[in-house]
């Protein structure tokens, strides 16, 4: 069957943009090739056309280099026309990729709104508010909690603050009264203690100096004190 039919060729994908783009800019790079080629042409022709003089040889150069400047020019309309197809296609590739950014942009999105609408089903204000009451509740009944296990024992609630604050004041006026009249003065503070007072000692006698009649009636004392003894007594 295949001898008398044949076999189906595969058909060879389109040209893509980059593709068609590519070889346009392989060609003109052909043509800017061909085109500086002609330019050394021509210079060298130039070169030859000022040293030669006036007549046929002169004019046979010029022809020569008349015909490479046609050959250029015919080069330069087409390389100015590769140029303007490679801007085109450059232009379509351009719009192409955009409309490829657009496509996955909506793709993104409609994926995303999918995910938010089935979100959004789970959850619902009314379910935010009642839990943020029950919330609210619990923390209530944790205060409670807390305040109640704070509680004092001994204190109980019925206590006046007016009849604990006069209690108080009396508590003082009677701190008061026991420091007047138990502490001894040099136990209280801002006074200084009177030793003499607190030990009855009578106080120094004060008189004038003795008299020399009186003053052999009055025993020697030396430095310390202690009453001398007269060396007479020693001698014996």
């Amino acid at each position: 069957m295949r001898r008398v039919f044949g076999v189906k060729k595969d058909k060879e994908p389109p040209p893509s943009i980059n593709d068609a783009s590519d070889r346009i800019n392989q060609r003109g790079e052909n043509v800017d090739q061909k085109i500086k080629n002609l330019d050394a042409e021509l210079s060298r022709y130039k070169e030859q056309i000022k040293k030669t003089r006036p007549g046929p040889a002169q004019e046979a150069v010029k022809a020569r280099a008349m015909r490479i400047l046609k050959q250029k020019r015919m080069y330069e309309g087409q390389r100015d026309m590769l140029y303007n197809q490679t801007f085109n296609l450059d232009q379509v590739a351009f719009a192409s990729e955009g409309i490829k950014d657009a496509q996955q942009t909506m793709t993104a999105l409609k994926v995303a709104n999918k995910e938010l609408k089935g979100m959004m089903k789970t959850v619902k204000i009314q379910d935010i508010d009642n839990l943020q009451d029950e919330m609210m509740d619990m923390m209530d009944v944790s205060n409670e909690i807390q305040e109640t296990l704070g509680r004092s024992y001994n204190v109980p609630d019925d206590i006046d603050e007016e009849d604990l604050m006069g209690e108080l004041d009396a508590l003082e006026a009677d701190m008061g009264m026991e420091d007047e009249a138990g502490v001894p003065s040099y136990l209280q503070p801002d006074k200084e203690p009177d030793l003499d007072a607190e030990l009855h000692l009578p106080a120094a006698p004060t008189g004038q100096a003795a008299t020399p009649a009186g003053r052999a009636n009055v025993q020697a004392e030396d430095e310390w004190g202690l009453p001398t003894v007269p060396r007479a007594s020693i001698r014996d």
